[in-house]
């Protein structure tokens, strides 16, 4: 059975980068259990209903500004499989999940980006999922146990975003004390993890040292998808940090791995 991931996205420069982060992924998709499939959970695509790309070919969003013109080049030409966007639909009917298809939208950089470093031919099929951060914790993390059986048929599950992600730490000049935010915020996280303690991770909003500050409830898009991850693996229960680093001292890329 293939584990879940959860995958930080970074800044959309870890497609074209050379950096710790961008080698790690580029190691790590050979050196995974490859999938027949990938489900990935990204923080770019919000909605107030899940949302199931059921789609043959996706185009590739470049939902950015600001960078070097050689990433807006980049095509990311992965195929979607419609039998496998079905059999997700049958398994949130059975578990009383609404849920709606999507028949065009492309894949967003929460998604592109690290699969085109993990998997760089785009020769694996995928389902790209929408978020809600509106949910509770509890209910993205029901969402993602719907999908623990097709851990089974070795599909991927994968929730993308940031663990600390908050913009408004760029005009901080203390970087030493932002560094010490992101570090304890993470640090609280990796340990809740190991004990796969759901009662105080879905509580990290007040449990957590810094918890409104690293995670600002205007950007939990970002930080959601590790519950669908977790989910996915409720039945193992079991996690592995399998990666982190620090961008600008303020971001975490973080990797880990469930079940």
């Amino acid at each position: 059975m293939i584990p879940s991931l959860f995958v930080a996205h970074g800044s959309p420069m870890v497609a074209i980068e050379d950096s710790e982060y961008a080698r790690f992924l580029d190691q790590f998709g050979p050196a995974f259990p490859r999938p027949q499939a990938i489900v990935i959970f990204s923080a770019h695509w919000e909605s107030g209903v899940q949302m199931v790309s059921e789609i043959d070919e996706y185009s590739t969003i470049y939902d950015f500004g600001g960078f070097p013109e050689e990433l807006y080049r980049i095509q990311y030409p992965a195929k979607g499989d419609k039998a496998l966007s079905s059999e997700i639909g049958r398994l949130f009917t059975e578990n009383g999940i609404s849920y709606e298809m999507e028949k065009r939208r492309g894949l967003d950089h929460g998604s592109w980006t690290i699969l085109r470093r993990m998997y760089p031919d785009a020769d694996i099929p995928v389902i790209a999922m929408s978020v809600n951060p509106e949910l509770s914790p509890a209910e993205q993390y029901r969402i993602g146990r719907a999908l623990a059986p097709l851990r089974e048929k070795d599909v991927l599950i994968i929730g993308s975003g940031v663990t600390v992600h908050n913009f408004g730490l760029f005009g901080v000049r203390d970087r030493a004390a932002v560094k010490a935010l992101a570090d304890g915020f993470e640090n609280w996280l990796q340990e809740h993890l190991m004990k796969w303690d759901l009662d105080s991770l879905f509580r990290y909003e007040t449990l957590a040292p810094y918890g409104t500050v690293a995670v600002p409830p205007q950007a939990k898009e970002h930080f959601v998808p590790i519950f669908y991850a977790m989910g996915a693996a409720d039945a193992v229960r079991t996690t592995k940090a399998l990666h982190q680093s620090l961008m600008m001292d303020m971001f975490t890329n973080t990797v880990y791995q469930f079940g």
